[in-house]
């Protein structure tokens, strides 16, 4: 049963759907599943260490769970320590508590559950990777963490906001996790995304149905009430911002205006991409990650040594 209050819709986390089959997915996945604590909200991660690698806390777009983020994890574990945060209502994670603005589902909430990972799993200092959805969470830890926060790969941050729609619509959205409960395969779901590799369609099916409704439409609210700019523009920790050349989230205008806005960060485009940027060209977005990567280790080594040398 559900209900709507401002025009999103409630529901009970009961609705939710994962079936055994998909769950089955995690015992391909080299991650070790850890639990965290974030208010009343307990949140899952996938560590892949090693631990004694720079942290690398990974925030997937608005409907990708943890699990679909591993093609892109697994890669990286000969330069950081990823952990894959299954962002609150998706996964194995817990549903908001539904209160405070969006229904639980604001940027301050998501930003909030990031510093409990990086607090609770003793993360002196982490690099913080989100695409999407994740990419606004990432910045707006960044900017409200102080010193844990040693540096940000923003990947496609929706540009939308309260004077811009975001270009998928939120029906676009509902009707996708419809399809997903109601039973879909890699076929289905590759007559939405056919470029993307057989793997990720065949996770995209599994998993998408434990998203909850409340989720997607209170985030899709927040992408055009919250602005991606004023948190770009106090960014003042090592950061690097992707984007797929062919994305219309992220569009040549947005890239020149994000450039203007802090020009201090480097911008990198993945030809060929679209929003979806490690999906769509995995192999250029992987090389393009580990590039900008490899300077923000460097960085967060130094801020790692600080810190160590300043505690008593």
């Amino acid at each position: 049963m559900s209900s709507t209050t401002a025009g999103i819709p409630v529901e009970a986390s009961g609705q939710r759907v994962l079936t055994q089959r998909a769950l089955a997915d995690l015992a391909s996945v080299r991650a070790t599943s850890v639990w965290v604590r974030s208010g009343a909200v307990r949140l899952h991660v996938l560590d892949y260490g090693p631990a004694d690698a720079v942290p690398l806390v990974v925030i997937p777009g608005i409907t990708s769970p943890a699990v679909t983020m591993d093609f892109v994890a697994r890669e990286l574990t000969d330069l950081v320590r990823p952990l894959v945060l299954d962002v609150r209502g998706r996964g194995l994670s817990d549903d908001a508590p539904d209160a405070g603005p969006l229904h639980g589902y604001d940027l301050g909430a998501y930003a909030a559950d990031v510093d409990a990972v990086i607090e609770r799993l003793r993360l002196r200092t982490a690099i913080l990777l989100g695409h999407s959805m994740g990419a606004r969470i990432a910045a707006r830890a960044a900017v409200c963490g102080g010193g844990r926060v040693a540096g940000t790969v923003l990947v496609d941050p929706p540009m939308s906001g309260p004077d811009r729609p975001y270009p998928t619509t939120p029906a676009t959205f509902l009707a996708q996790l419809d399809q997903a409960r109601r039973g879909t395969d890699a076929d289905e779901v590759a007559e939405s995304w056919p470029r993307w590799p057989r793997r990720e369609q065949e996770l995209r099916a599994g998993w998408l149905g434990s998203c909850s409704r409340t989720a997607i439409a209170a985030t899709h609210a927040g992408f055009e009430s919250e602005a991606f700019l004023p948190l770009w523009e106090k960014l003042t920790q090592p950061t690097a911002l992707l984007f797929g050349s062919e994305s219309p989230v992220v569009t040549s205008a947005d890239v020149a205006e994000i450039a203007r806005a802090n020009p201090a960060h480097p911008l990198v485009g993945v030809e060929g991409a679209g929003h979806m940027v490690f999906w769509d060209e995995p192999g250029a977005a992987l090389n393009a990650l580990r590039n900008v990567l490899q300077d923000l280790v460097a960085a967060a080594e130094v801020a790692e040594a600080d810190a160590g040398a300043t505690t008593p």
